[in-house]
């Protein structure tokens, strides 16, 4: 298997992960989709979501699939006004990876990251290793360590 950015970025940092791949459908990229496909739990299947805070610029969020991000949280978190998703056109472009495939690890730039303090409750969790179809297996502090992530509640069970 070739390494990607984010798997070379946890080489270099000496910190310990495996890998996990299954079939993707381009689809439906969703997290839960991710998590039944690596017969996971889907809280311990996390998603990459970036946005735009009006006054400081891109943030990263992670949190499980079977979570939805709450952006007057995040906002507040992050000393906005009002924080927005950026439209998908803007992924790659801004992050290098592309929709279905955005790691927190290894992007263009590294921006400021959020991870939701649900993974408090995770011995370990799965990423996206920067394609789709690949996922990284690695426990919540060497996320949070990687990416120098601030852990704070920015999630809300999904209504379904």
């Amino acid at each position: 298997m070739k390494k990607t950015n984010a798997m070379r970025l946890l080489d270099q940092a000496g910190i310990s992960y495996h890998t996990r791949s299954y079939a993707y459908d381009p689809d439906d990229l969703s997290g839960q989709k991710a998590a039944r496909a690596l017969e996971l739990p889907e809280e311990n299947v996390y998603k990459t979501l970036v946005v735009n805070g009006l006054q400081s610029g891109f943030l990263v969020c992670c949190l499980a699939a079977d979570r939805e991000l709450d952006l007057k949280r995040v906002a507040a978190l992050s000393h906005n006004k009002r924080v927005e998703m950026i439209p998908v056109s803007q992924i790659q472009p801004l992050t290098g990876y592309m929709r279905g495939g955005c790691s927190p690890l290894a992007m263009k730039k590294k921006f400021p990251t959020y991870v939701d303090s649900a993974v408090m409750s995770c011995d370990l969790i799965a990423v996206s290793a920067g394609q789709r179809g690949l996922q990284i297996i690695i426990s919540p502090q060497d996320l949070i360590k990687a990416t120098d992530a601030r852990v704070a509640e920015i999630s809300q069970k999904q209504n379904i």
